[in-house]
């Protein structure tokens, strides 16, 4: 093929023709500051309104419940430090989490720690399913928080989010989770859920990087992550960034108006991929539930490989792939996702992680398994350990 198969979705994704075109009045006609008083300001700040409204109704929130920040790592930094400052002394600094956590949540946590702070890290099973076992032992009297992601941007598989909602709610503990992979990719309704923060980012459904938001339950009152003006009912200081809100907006209504069309079109396209793979490649492993995970993600180990060497070896392909989160691209250690549900470092180091989209054809996942079976081959054949 002489283009770019793009298979790295869970990085990133295409930004569509409909929300490009929805952001672009936005520089250059109706690019006043929302915070300003003149009629000329009103578009932007309507513009605002709608948008807030659109990504709302995704998760069955109220539109002053949605707070924009800067991405999913600004909304998880935010909840955990604001929750431990706000309630902390009050009720305690003890925040439950879990091993598989993006590094946006487990860094704060670290961070927090050096403040004194008490962080238990929850096991997962083999799937990558938070053992609600252990996170029940796990709560105390000082518990303040429970941050659980919805679904890992590694493996793709869901967690038990309404369970940990409801033990959460049963003790009084706030909950907080990371829906970034999940997002616009599956059902959310937080009221259901018993969800009281949620972190998200447009660049996961087709929308522009630098944007995000966070769902704060409105009846809970936090502080300011970023000081300064009164922008966000003066919980985010800083001059709105209209073009990037309004993309958001746009991509989360066409992400809600095709859920289910494309997780449909996705599932089948991602089992077409494991099933070849795993009859046609040998000493392969699917990592994660093959039940509950999001309908893009699909995570292979090898046997006798190493991931960086196929990654590169795909790259000269056209094939754009990784060998887990994008944020941890560089290090040389195993996936903390993958070690924490047990497999071996040997395995771990052969992995990688292809994530579609509606814009992938079977064409291109043939191809894929085509390119990736000689490739593996041809790895294996300088691998002292495969004679």
């Amino acid at each position: 093929m002489n283009k770019v198969i793009y298979l790295d979705n869970a990085a990133t994704t295409r930004v569509s023709e409909e929300v490009v075109n929805a952001m672009i009045p936005y520089y250059t006609e109706c690019y006043g500051n929302p915070s300003a008083v003149y009629t000329f300001a009103g578009e932007a700040k309507k513009a605002v309104t709608i948008a807030r409204e659109s990504i709302a109704k995704v998760i069955n929130a109220r539109p002053d419940e949605i707070y924009f920040t800067g991405g999913g790592s600004e909304s998880d930094n935010w909840v955990l430090k604001a929750v431990i400052d706000k309630y902390g002394d009050a009720k305690g600094k003890h925040i439950i989490t879990t091993s598989i956590e993006h590094h946006a949540i487990l860094h704060t946590c670290e961070y927090l720690e050096k403040k004194g702070c008490s962080v238990t890290y929850v096991d997962v099973d083999e799937d990558g399913v938070v053992k609600l076992d252990e996170l029940k032992a796990a709560i105390r009297p000082e518990t303040v928080l429970i941050s659980v992601m919805t679904a890992n941007n590694e493996v793709g598989t869901i967690q038990p989010i309404e369970e940990i909602g409801k033990i959460a709610k049963e003790n009084n503990i706030l909950f907080h989770t990371d829906a970034v992979q999940a997002f616009g990719h599956i059902d959310i309704d937080v009221k259901k859920l018993n969800i009281d923060f949620l972190s998200a980012s447009a660049h996961k459904i087709n929308g522009p990087k630098g944007i995000g938001f966070m769902y704060i339950e409105r009846s809970i009152k936090i502080g300011s992550f970023i000081h300064g003006g009164a922008q966000e009912r003066q919980r985010r200081a800083g001059t709105l960034n209209v073009p990037a809100i309004v993309g958001f907006g746009k991509a989360a209504e066409l992400a809600m108006a095709n859920m289910e069309k494309n997780a449909k079109y996705e599932t089948e396209l991602r089992n077409h991929l494991v099933e070849r793979i795993l009859n046609e490649i040998p000493y392969s492993k699917f990592n994660g539930s093959t039940k509950n995970r999001l309908p893009n993600n699909a995570n292979f180990s090898f046997k006798y490989v190493e991931g960086e060497s196929m990654l590169i070896l795909l790259d000269q392909k056209g094939i754009c792939s990784s060998s887990g989160s994008a944020c941890t691209s560089g290090s040389i250690d195993p996936s903390h996702v993958l070690t924490a549900m047990g497999i071996p470092d040997e395995l771990a180091h052969g992995s990688i992680r292809l994530t579609l989209s509606y814009l992938n054809t079977l064409e291109e996942i043939d191809y894929t398994v085509d390119e990736l079976k000689k490739i593996i081959e041809r790895l294996r054949e300088m691998s002292p350990l495969y004679k």
